[in-house]
């Protein structure tokens, strides 16, 4: 499993960290062991909408020769999914077995295509954002439609990364990570088409 993480200028950082918290730890378990993943972007690096500045892994690399690529939201998502030169770069994960995203990244894999005749979520705040882009927008944490999940709002991101990590590694590894991070919650909100 080799995974990218796609950042930009504008992302929230919760929802990258969130997710990545969680599904780093596919190593821990025998059905992932062997998983790399890279954070990558248009830049060589990246400040969030607070400000923080992270440095990345790879400068537009090719997305196409990922098994999972995962899109984090944030405010910078409300323009970037009208740039051009971003959205064709995303485009390139159009094949990725797996692609995932929580908040208004749903935006992005709108823009490059992705949500096209699928159900998906987003933050609750721009369900009528997402709307143009996906066959049905469901008001719900998760929604699973064939190869792309999305998720809704930033504390989601935990959420989305064990309900993969479940997929990925199986649910006694989800419920270990769970106990892990002292993740008391119940998942809720899943659906799956």
């Amino acid at each position: 499993m080799k995974i990218a993480f796609v950042l930009f200028d504008g992302l929230t950082f919760l929802d990258f960290a969130g997710f990545y918290d969680v599904i780093n730890r596919l190593n821990f378990f025998e059905p992932t062991k062997g998983s790399t993943w890279e954070t990558c972007a248009m830049t060589d690096q990246v400040t969030d909408e607070s400000g923080l500045t992270l440095q990345v892994d790879r400068v537009k690399p090719d997305l196409g020769e990922y098994d999972m690529v995962f899109v984090p939201g944030g405010l910078g998502t409300r323009k970037l999914r009208f740039d051009e030169a971003f959205v064709g770069w995303l485009k390139q994960a159009e094949k990725v077995p797996m692609k995932v995203s929580v908040c208004t990244g749903s935006l992005l894999l709108g823009a490059a295509g992705f949500l096209s005749g699928k159900k998906a979520t987003t933050h609750p705040n721009v369900y009528d954002l997402l709307q143009p882009y996906a066959d049905e927008v469901i008001q719900t944490r998760i929604v699973k439609d064939g190869n792309v999940i999305t998720a809704g709002g930033v504390a989601t991101s935990i959420d989305l990364g064990i309900y993969v990590l479940g997929l990925l590694a199986g649910q006694e590894a989800a419920e270990n990570v769970k106990r892990q991070i002292d993740y008391p919650y119940v998942m809720q909100g899943v659906i799956e088409v």
